[in-house]
């Protein structure tokens, strides 16, 4: 289940960033392969290189492993800029979500 799900989850990820399997496997520093195997079910990363794929990612393991994240890229990016921002202002985004969240359940 969990094979599956990390080799799906990579694919997915990597769709997403918009690079081949083999220009993520050369970012990465390994053969051509590399991710081909992975994402084929012939292997899974070792624990260590499964870290660097998620720096890859510019996700944490927590991220990478939260299904319900629709766009855990984006994400990321919001909640990095978030933490640069004053309580007001983090006050005035809370609004806007909690507004986009109303007009969404209409």
């Amino acid at each position: 289940m969990y094979e599956d799900f990390v080799k799906d989850r990579i694919t997915a990820l990597r769709l997403k960033k918009g690079v081949s399997e083999y220009q993520m496997s050369f970012d990465l520093g390994h053969s051509r392969g590399y991710i081909y195997n992975i994402s084929s079910g012939k292997a899974l990363p070792p624990l260590r290189e499964f870290f660097v794929i998620c720096d890859y990612f510019g996700l944490t393991p927590q991220q990478f492993f939260d299904e319900s994240a629709q766009n855990p890229l984006l994400l990321q990016q919001a909640l990095d800029g978030m933490k640069k921002l004053s309580q007001e202002d983090l006050q005035l985004v809370m609004q806007l979500i909690d507004r986009l969240k109303k007009e969404e359940n209409k």
